[in-house]
């Protein structure tokens, strides 16, 4: 067994952990935290009480609760600057108490209080910290998604966060040049992926029938999911048997449905709102495409999940959505030059035009992608960035048979 001491413990600091709240960094974060510990380090996963009754006991790591229930997002899925500040006000506290316990931290750069607390609480503790962007704003950007003052406001602060970062990560080359646009002081490590490498799919077979475009996500202004109804009506002119299948809620929610009720979509238009694992693997292995028509991805793991299961993806080109560094034109998805539902549908049209071939070709790309593009790879270069003594590994489950 491992013998615990500052050398081989690490935390990963986030407010949020899968699968008692959902997403992508709740996915990446809770991914990084099994690989650490699968690596043989010993392992804190520093959050927010998310759950009912004892805290989860996990194999891989620890859970320790600093925070209490958090009310995370306000009514038009804004993060709430209370919240923010409560876990980032208990991350300070934490690792003020425990300084000298870690060898290194790694803490989300969203919310970006997150960056000053752990700063300053281990300021001159030889503790290595490290700062995971899973995203980069323009000022422009947060003032569309926080307001004018606030907006303004966050901007500022993540400009300041990123001045004191000593190490950042990031899972673009879109976040990366942001980085260092808005003044990180060295170049970050950009990861070469978050795959989580354990995942079994079945092989690629032909599209369900009827076919059926797929929605996976919350439903919030920033995802878009109003303008595929009107694209999906514009496809059914060439493709009469085209439904859409829409996962999830949110606060776009009933947007959607009126999109759906004005382009006369009832009749081939479902909402199962959020489903368990095993019907999402149905739903994203019979899909025709998944679409995803977000104006801003940190990375894009959608695209990985549903290439796993041989299915194309169409995307929609905007500047703060780094997923489309995943697409091969035609080879795994599509990406529409604008929301407009003729351009959209002219996406959804080639990729069904593209048949069982595009199916195999994207399912390729998957198994081209997760030999490189892993969590676990993407850990080894923050660890070799660091640098950390590296304990003997255990046997993971990419070691597995």
């Amino acid at each position: 067994m491992l013998t615990v001491t500052r050398a081989s413990t690490v935390a990963v600091a986030y407010d949020c952990l899968f699968p008692f709240t959902t997403g992508g960094g709740e996915r990446q974060y809770r991914a990084m935290a099994e690989v650490l510990g699968d690596l043989g380090l010993d392992v804190d996963y520093l959050t927010a009480v998310q759950w009912d009754g004892a805290t989860p006991v996990e194999d891989g790591f620890r859970v320790l609760p600093i925070a209490p229930r958090l009310s995370l997002y306000d009514a038009r899925g804004v993060r709430r600057i209370p919240a923010a500040l409560r876990y980032a006000s208990s991350l300070f506290r934490f690792l003020a108490r425990h300084r000298r316990r870690y060898a290194a931290v790694i803490v989300s750069g969203l919310p970006i209080f997150n960056v000053f607390a752990a700063r300053l609480a281990l300021l001159g503790s030889g503790t290595r910290l490290v700062v995971d962007y899973l995203e980069v704003w323009h000022r422009r950007q947060w003032v569309e998604y926080a307001g004018a003052v606030t907006g303004t406001l966050a901007w500022v602060l993540q400009r300041a966060a990123i001045a004191v970062t000593p190490l950042a990560t990031c899972h673009s080359q879109l976040s990366a040049t942001r980085l260092r646009r808005e003044g990180l002081r060295r170049p970050p490590v950009v990861s070469p992926g978050l795959i989580d490498g354990a995942v079994e799919v079945a092989a690629p077979g032909p599209a369900t029938d009827p076919p059926y475009v797929l929605y996976a996500g919350r439903h919030i202004p920033d995802k878009r999911v109003e303008v595929l109804p009107a694209a999906v009506a514009a496809a059914r002119e060439h493709i009469p048997d085209l439904r859409l299948v829409i996962l999830g809620t949110g606060p776009s929610s009933d947007l959607i449905r009126a999109e759906v009720r004005r382009v006369g979509g009832e009749s081939w238009t479902d909402f199962p709102g959020f489903v368990p694992d095993g019907e999402l693997d149905r739903l994203l292995h019979g899909a025709v495409a998944l679409a995803n028509p977000s104006r801003r991805e940190g990375y894009g793991l959608v695209v990985v999940e549903a290439n796993a299961h041989g299915t194309p993806v169409v995307l929609v080109a905007d500047e703060g959505n780094a997923a489309t560094e995943l697409i091969d034109d035609g080879v795994n998805g599509v990406v529409s030059p604008t929301t407009r539902p003729a351009d959209l549908a002219r996406a959804i049209r080639d990729v069904v035009d593209g048949g069982d071939d595009l199916r195999r070709t994207a399912r390729a790309w998957y198994d081209t992608a997760v030999g490189t593009r892993t969590i676990r790879r993407t850990v080894e270069g923050i660890l070799s960035a660091l640098p950390l003594p590296t304990p003997a590994p255990v046997k993971t489950k990419e070691d597995s048979p």
